[in-house]
Parts: structure tokens; sequence; C-alpha cells
């Protein structure tokens, strides 16, 4: 499934390049952070690996094949939750799997414990707080055993008790063994997730380093902008 090998990637609906010859290549480890402007096509680009959309040119190889040998789960801004319990959530994703009632039983408490739900394991999913709706939207993800994790601003709408508690639970999937490909806006959480920064502007990847690399000196005129427009009252970048 890794190396995640995309070259010169295209989606133009309309004929307006959102995405207009993105180069990219991923590792199988590590958190990776999709950083850039509004419009920019961070989600887009997730959907597309994911398969949500067709892309309009431009080649996607994982581990050098035309397709993913591994599974893949996506947890979106606003996750889409079944109108059942909490465990039933979780237990109906892993129904495809090749697993017994038993040890789709035994996954779910597994992760419903692992993210703090146990105790709402009963209740419908629909009473559930935003912070604890993503809790269950990351363990039903998590409950998949994927190999690729993708994650569109999983913390956008949600106080910052919460997001410590969605940051944790993404620290733990990575040492589980997942790679994490996540957009955000939020800089601070970068900082604390990234282990590598993807910046995207004009349809291309302008930048692809280290999170420490990035923060401390961008190279391209657009990320330094970017980030003087993020946080202005403290960065100031040598040119």
């Amino acid at each position: 499934m890794f190396p995640l090998h995309i070259s010169g990637l295209r989606f133009q609906p309309n004929g307006r390049a959102v995405l207009d010859g993105l180069d990219l290549q991923l590792s199988g480890d590590g958190i990776s952070v999709i950083l850039g402007p509004n419009g920019t096509g961070k989600t887009l680009l997730l959907r597309l690996l994911a398969g949500f959309l067709p892309a309009h040119g431009g080649t996607i190889l994982w581990g050098g094949a035309g397709r993913p040998d591994g599974r893949m789960a996506m947890v979106f801004q606003q996750p889409m939750l079944l109108r059942l319990s909490v465990f039933t959530n979780v237990e109906f994703a892993l129904r495809p799997q090749s697993l017994s009632a038993a040890e789709r039983k035994e996954r779910t408490n597994e992760v419903l414990e692992r993210v703090g739900l146990a105790h709402r394991a009963a209740d419908c999913a629909r009473l559930l707080s935003g912070g604890e709706r993503q809790r269950l939207a990351l363990a039903r993800a998590w409950a998949m055993r994927p190999r690729l994790l993708m994650l569109d601003e999983p913390t956008a709408s949600l106080d910052p008790s919460a997001t410590e508690a969605v940051e944790r639970i993404i620290r733990e999937i990575r040492t589980d063994g997942a790679k994490v490909l996540m957009t955000t806006h939020n800089l601070g959480q970068a900082t604390r997730l990234a282990d590598d920064i993807i910046f995207l502007a004009g349809g291309r990847v302008q930048e692809h380093e280290s999170a420490q690399r990035f923060f401390a000196r961008p190279q391209s005129a657009a990320a330094r902008a970017f980030m003087q427009g993020e946080l202005p009252w403290r960065i100031a970048f040598d040119r």
C-alpha cells in the first residue's frame, strides 16, 4: 500500500483547476498534516484518495499498484452516524469483515473503552455531544484496523477539552500502526500532531517538509504568506 505515489493529479470541475498537476509521495509511517488556504483542494485530495471522486488526470500508485491492498478509513468533519446505539455504530462497520459475532463484539467493546465511550454503548449515537460523536467516528474507523486513516478537519467545531481528547486518540491510532493523513486549519494542532507538513496552494504541493523544518522556516512565498496571515502577531520569517 505504501509508498503512496501521486503524480500529475488533476481535478477540474467545470474547467476550473482545483488540483493542477499535484505530485506527492508518502511513506506508511507517522501523521502527515495537509495545510493550505481555503479552496486549495485539501479535502478534495482526501476524497480522491478514498475513491469517492474520479480524478480528471494523473496517477495514484499504492506501493506500485493501481489500488490499495490494505484497509482505508475516512472520518469527516461532521461524522455520519446511524440512528442506532453507540455500540451498533461500531459493530455494524465490522460486518463486512471476516469476523465472528463474538470477535466483532470484543473489538467494538475494546475501541469504545479506548475512546472513553464504553459507558455510552447502549445510548443512541444521535444523543452524543459533538466531541463524543467525533470520538465515536474515530472508534468506528479504528475498529477496522486501517492501514491508512484520513481525517478531514476532525476538531473544527470542538472546544479545547474535546479537541485534546480527539488528538490523544489520533496519536494512539498512529501508535497502533496506521498512517494518518489529515487536514486542519489549526496551526497549533499541526505543531502538536504532525510528523510532516504538506502545504497546498495553487492546486499543487508547494512544500512537503518535516513539521519542525516547515514551522521554523517555510521555503515558499505562499507558505510564508499563509503562516503570517494565520499568526500575524508572532510570525516574522527571514527573507
